[in-house]
């Protein structure tokens, strides 16, 4: 499956012998499946098979869907509202009596009254219903290669940026083996201060020295943080639904780039390059993730 964009747009129009079904569809990015029709009142008894068609095709996304049915001439005939009418003339013969008016009503002026005329039209069957759906079928191909076109593009672009961030957590991997002999000298350093050259015992300050560098260990935010992009690639690769999991992984490459961050303040020149690469991918993180907020 390919990974598809929530964004897209689809226009299929269909002529038939009674005359032309257009079906318009605009998406756009939602956190689930928001589905808006627009239907003429002769179509409303369509909707729900249309609207379970497109339920088995689009997982998520705000999508406005506008079908509308322009009958041909020949199938479409005018009819006399006859009440309206009756109700017309009845009101103005209320008026032309209570304030003594001589006057006779205008057929013409009658007749231009909003809704003095009905369409009569042939009823829609289970022909037309399968009809109408066949051509929701077709817009619904037609936005989900739009889709598609455009989830392949951010794909990539995600997958580039998802290298970057496992060539950065390597390059902190290589520099953070030099922190112990760092913590041992700023340790030395505050011990000094304190013991104003009182001296300190070897041993101990090698302990105290390999406490802190356990406490400030970040071989394991490392690891996962490599294993999480790994695991986006993969995602990103196998296709399908992965918005919502992308989320769930990048909220994870956060927080351990976060504790990275944490870990390694006060390092000095050490401290600084591994700050300098955890705020590098950290920004990676924040471009993926902006990118995939428009992934299906």
């Amino acid at each position: 499956m390919t990974v598809r964009s929530m964004t897209g747009y689809a226009r299929v129009r269909k002529p038939t012998s009674d005359g032309e079904v257009v079906v318009t569809i605009k998406s756009v990015n939602h956190r689930g499946l928001d589905l808006h029709f627009h239907l003429a009142p002769e179509l409303d008894p369509f909707e729900p098979a249309l609207r379970s068609l497109v339920k088995e095709r689009v997982k998520r996304g705000h999508l406005q869907i506008q079908v509308s049915f322009l009958r041909a001439g020949g199938c479409i005939r005018a009819a006399l509202n006859r009440p309206l009418l009756e109700a017309y003339l009845h009101a103005f013969e209320q008026a032309r009596a209570e304030f003594n008016l001589d006057s006779r009503p205008d057929l013409n002026a009658a007749l231009r009254v909003p809704d003095m005329f009905r369409a009569e039209t042939v009823d829609l069957d289970a022909d037309f219903e399968q009809m109408l759906c066949q051509v929701m079928d077709e817009a619904l191909e037609t936005l989900n290669a739009f889709r598609a076109r455009e989830g392949r593009e951010i794909a990539a672009e995600l997958k580039t940026r998802s290298a970057a961030v496992r060539r950065q957590a390597a390059e902190m991997e290589q520099i953070r083996g030099q922190a112990t002999a760092a913590f041992q000298r700023r340790l030395k350093q505050r011990l000094g201060e304190l013991l104003r050259g009182a001296g300190a015992d070897p041993q101990r300050l090698a302990q105290e020295a390999a406490l802190l560098a356990e406490r400030s260990d970040i071989s394991e935010e490392l690891a996962r943080l490599k294993t999480h992009a790994a695991e986006l690639e993969e995602l990103l690769k196998a296709g399908g639904e992965v918005g919502k999991k992308l989320d769930f992984l990048l909220q994870e490459m956060n927080r351990e780039s976060n504790t990275v961050l944490s870990k390694t303040s006060g390092l000095a020149e050490i401290g600084l390059k591994i700050t300098e690469l955890a705020l590098a991918a950290k920004a990676e993180i924040d471009k993926i993730r902006e990118q995939a907020l428009n992934l299906e």
